[in-house]
This record gives structure tokens, C-alpha cells and sequence, in this order.
């Protein structure tokens, strides 16, 4: 993907053959460009993405087995309270509330076009495609092996406007025009301690310049007064704030997810606008769990019902 030209989007795989090709060397290999816990710490929530015959909090699993490959390296999962089919590996990062956190952040309308940075298996821009119905969207991921299962995925939901394209966004320009783009981007320090996990490794770990650079290649493509957004830990908000404003889409709302009342927030949603010009926001935010460590209902309309989050500044 070079130049002005579009990203060349491969037909899609149907997805038992997919699984059939997968093997343990290429497992090893895959990475996910979604969100990771902190290093040395459990995870603050319940994944989104559970396995068919578990039980979770928020329900989010289905009575049925898993659908796995002979091979053992791909499972299958649910999103949306199993509205939206989900291929993910089995080893290194897999999906957890971020991406469909960040997919219920975009104000998306039926028609228009969205491109997700870092898509990985395609949680984020699959869980978008079910909540709003007739968008059509690009996703980029520089791991191919990850971009065959959003393909895959895709396929597997009925989602035929969805293409995805293994390329660098640092190195390969996107072209076009979005209504809208966004990212839940690779985000910990180099210095970090290494995960022993391969693929969870290179997923997790960020180059110095990450948002600088994902700003500039997301806001790019954009549409006049565009949306751009991140999912992003609150240490991130004034390197954020500041690429953001210095490419020309400065931010409007910051949005924070609280674990719960009283605690201090663990994520935040940041919407800014191409050549937008109203004043920043710092809206109310989402708290995820009750004092029981169930989620919420506002939370559970979103993690499970596909709610949107109604940024102030969306």
C-alpha cells in the first residue's frame, strides 16, 4: 500500500479453511494491536470476548462449545453478548473490554466510511459494523496472520463492507476519505517488563513516537471535521492532547472509564475533530462495576447490548 492508492484488500477466506491453515508457528507470530492490562497487574475487568459454555459477570458468553481449530491455535468467541462472532488466537493478547469500548465511542451514522489503525482481529470495526448497520469501514494491521482472521471474521458475521489490509501506518499512507478513524494502539514503555508471551510482546510494546505518528497517519485520510479516536491509559492524556492539537484534530471530549465510584480511572476515550474548534470536554464518563464487581446496567447496555456511549463531544 504506496503512494495515494487504497489499501489492496485480498478476497476473503472462508473461515474453516482459515482455521485449517493456522498452525502453531504461525500462531506464535500473531499480535494484537487492542489494548493491554499493565504489566504485573490481574486484569481490571472481565473479558468481553468469552468463550461458548462459560459464564461471566456480564453475560457474555453463549451455551454452546467453543469452535476451535484441529490445530489448537484459534478459538471462537463472542462479542456483544454473542451478537458478533469472534476468531481470536488462543495465545498472546486477546480482546477484553477495550475495543468495544472504543467502538461504542464513534458516531458513526449508516453510509458513512471508518478506518480503524491496529485492528487486529477486527473486534473494534466488527462491533461497530453490528451496532450501526450500512457503514462501511478499512481495517490496517501490519500482522497478516491477524488480518486473514478479521477477514475471516468478517465473513463469518455477513459484514461484506468490511476490507482489511496488512500494512505499517507509519510507512504506508492510506487513501481515500473516513467520516471517521480510530485506534485502540499498542501503548507501553519500552522499558516495561517483557511479557514471556511472544505475540503478546509485540503487541503491547510502543515506539517512542506512537501517538505523534498515529495521529498523523489516522487524522490524514480524514474528511473535513472528520472524528479521530483513541482508547488510551490516562498517563497517555497530554501526549495525546498535544499530537492531537498539532495535527489539526484537537480533541473535544475526553471521556474516562472508572473500575468503580471512588476509584481512580484505568482508561479514557479522546474524540478530537479535524479542523474542529470547540472547547475540550471532560465528560462524566462510564463506571464499569458495582461495589459486588458485577457490571453496571449503563455499562452492560454497552458491553453486552451494543449501546453507544454518547460522547459530549461526538
Amino acid at each position: 500500500m504506496c503512494g495515494s492508492t487504497e489499501p489492496r484488500v485480498e478476497p476473503a477466506e472462508d473461515h474453516e479453511d482459515l482455521k485449517r491453515r493456522l498452525t502453531r508457528r504461525d500462531a506464535a507470530r500473531v499480535q494484537h494491536r487492542g489494548r493491554h492490562e499493565p504489566d504485573n497487574e490481574a486484569p481490571p475487568t472481565h473479558p468481553v470476548a468469552e468463550r461458548g459454555g462459560d459464564r461471566s459477570a456480564c453475560g457474555m458468553s453463549i451455551d454452546t462449545p467453543p469452535r476451535s481449530d484441529p490445530t489448537g491455535t484459534v478459538t471462537a468467541d463472542h462479542l456483544l453478548g454473542g451478537r458478533v462472532s469472534y476468531m481470536q488466537p488462543r495465545d498472546g493478547f486477546r480482546a477484553a473490554i477495550d475495543p468495544v469500548l472504543l467502538a461504542a465511542a464513534i458516531p458513526a451514522r449508516s453510509g458513512e466510511r471508518v478506518l480503524e489503525g491496529g485492528t487486529g482481529a477486527g473486534a473494534a470495526l466488527l462491533c461497530l459494523a453490528a451496532r450501526v448497520p450500512g457503514i462501511s469501514g478499512t481495517g490496517v494491521d501490519r500482522d497478516p496472520d491477524l488480518v486473514r482472521l478479521a477477514r475471516a471474521n468478517a465473513a463469518a458475521n455477513g459484514l461484506d463492507d468490511l476490507s482489511f489490509a496488512a500494512a505499517d501506518l507509519a510507512a504506508s499512507p492510506i487513501g481515500g476519505r473516513f467520516d471517521h478513524a480510530f485506534a485502540n494502539p499498542p501503548y507501553h514503555a519500552a522499558s516495561g517488563t517483557p511479557s514471556p508471551t511472544a505475540g503478546r510482546e509485540a503487541a503491547k510494546r510502543s515506539a517512542p513516537d506512537l501517538l505523534p505518528t498515529w495521529v498523523e497517519a489516522l487524522s490524514r485520510p480524514l474528511r473535513h471535521r472528520g472524528t479521530l479516536t483513541f482508547i488510551l491509559p490516562p498517563s497517555l492524556l497530554e501526549a495525546a492532547l498535544k499530537a492531537m492539537r498539532e495535527r489539526n484534530v484537537p480533541a473535544e471530549c475526553v471521556f474516562p472509564i472508572w473500575p468503580r465510584v471512588g476509584q481512580p480511572a484505568r482508561l479514557i476515550v479522546i474524540q478530537g475533530r479535524k479542523h474542529g474548534r470547540s472547547p475540550l470536554v471532560i465528560a462524566a464518563g462510564l463506571v464499569l462495576h458495582t461495589e459486588a464487581g458485577a457490571f453496571r446496567p449503563d455499562a452492560d447496555a454497552v458491553l453486552r447490548d451494543g449501546a453507544a456511549l454518547g460522547l459530549t463531544g461526538g
